[in-house]
């Protein structure tokens, strides 16, 4: 690590909540969300779309009963300081786009998680029959914890506007009941196709608040209780949005450290946040202390680097919430992405566990609860 890159990572710990034990809170982006359907929709994409390519795009999809099975093998391997299994927080969306409905009526519909599972236990039952009874099973033993990550992952605006253009790039994909590689569109100026509150035109808040309050209502249907915390997908939410989020019982919103978010009229601010919690009247924020995605090839030692940023968190009294995706560990597309990335999982477990004995694995939501209270 660099002295300026060592420096960076001491200083962000300096500001907001302190913990008085050790927590790694594992925060998992995007379970449930449709992606790749298949290693042959990923040919036909690649075919069809220029300069299709990187890591979401080739490598994710629906989670499998054998990357949930697998996964599991991993968590239940380490245990911390209380004999806990590690635990996923799984930010979850669950609604996906209705394939069949887009390609007849050329028209924007949605099908819910349990539909999705549903439908792709028909179509490819060998990769998804039970999985959904196995994200449950998960649930129960104590090895993956649900929280809101939205409705679906996607601008619903800008697939619509797609849908009435038939955009080729979104053509092929529903082709083969995919979701990957879509381009932005200049009418919607700083809004990617994944950026499901991504913010253009400020006439479009009172829909997001109704996709939004939508999205929590099916969480709530499907997984059988309220998500306290709410990561936005691609963390781009409008700021007066986080009011509304919060009076639909939401506690702590997950912001990024420092990053863009849209201000409206395709312009982004850029907004510094530190861990926060919530308070009368006002929601909290949780702040990712660092990044492990073991498959996107960007850091030579993505263990080392891990456990160094898990060192100066603890050193400044503050949670490990390590930010990742499911990309990291799902094998439909590519066995070998999941072999990498719970390997290297699997390493960073037991390097917690070595080098802090008195550790605590929690999801997010308790250690909201934890920061709520000021207590252990």
């Amino acid at each position: 690590m660099s002295a300026i890159r060592r420096l960076a990572t001491e200083l962000k710990h300096l500001p907001g909540w302190r913990a008085q034990g050790r927590y790694v809170a594992f925060a998992v982006d995007d379970y449930g969300s449709v992606r790749l359907s298949s290693r042959e929709a990923r040919d036909h994409l690649e075919a069809s779309i220029p300069g299709f390519g990187g890591q979401m795009d080739c490598y994710d999809a629906v989670e499998t009963c054998e990357d949930l099975e697998a996964l599991f093998e991993v968590l239940r391997g380490v245990r911390d300081s209380d004999d806990r299994a590690a635990i996923f927080t799984a930010y979850a969306l669950p609604a996906n786009p209705d394939f069949h409905h887009m390609r007849e009526e050329h028209a924007y519909a949605y099908e819910s998680l349990t539909q999705t599972f549903r439908r792709l236990s028909a179509e490819q039952p060998r990769a998804y029959e039970g999985t959904w009874e196995l994200w449950q099973e998960g649930m129960r033993e104590g090895l993956i914890r649900p929280q809101c990550h939205g409705r679906e992952h996607f601008s619903v605006p800008l697939l619509e506007r797609k849908l009435r253009q038939r955009d080729r790039d979104l053509e092929s994909n529903l082709r083969v009941e995919s979701m990957a590689g879509l381009a932005d569109s200049p009418e919607m100026p700083g809004v990617g196709f994944t950026h499901a509150f991504g913010l253009h035109d400020f006439s479009l808040l009172d829909n997001q608040r109704e996709i939004i309050a939508d999205g929590f209502r099916l969480f709530n249907e499907i997984f059988g209780f309220s998500s306290s915390t709410f990561t936005p997908p691609a963390l781009k939410l409008h700021s007066s949005l986080d009011e509304y989020v919060a009076s639909l019982g939401v506690k702590s919103i997950d912001k990024p450290f420092s990053g863009r978010q849209p201000a409206g009229n395709g312009k982004m601010r850029r907004s510094v946040n530190f861990l926060t919690p919530p308070r009368k009247g006002r929601v909290g924020k949780v702040v990712r202390t660092l990044s492990f995605e073991p498959c996107s090839g960007n850091k030579a030692d993505p263990v080392g680097q891990a456990l160094r940023e898990i060192e100066a968190a603890f050193r400044w009294k503050k949670p490990a919430i390590i930010s990742s995706h499911r990309v990291n560990y799902a094998g439909h597309i590519d066995p070998e992405n999941r072999k990498r990335g719970l390997s290297q999982l699997e390493q960073l477990l037991c390097g917690i566990r070595k080098n802090w004995p008195d550790v605590r694995f929690v999801t997010v939501d308790e250690l909201v609860d934890i920061m709520e209270s000021g207590g252990r």
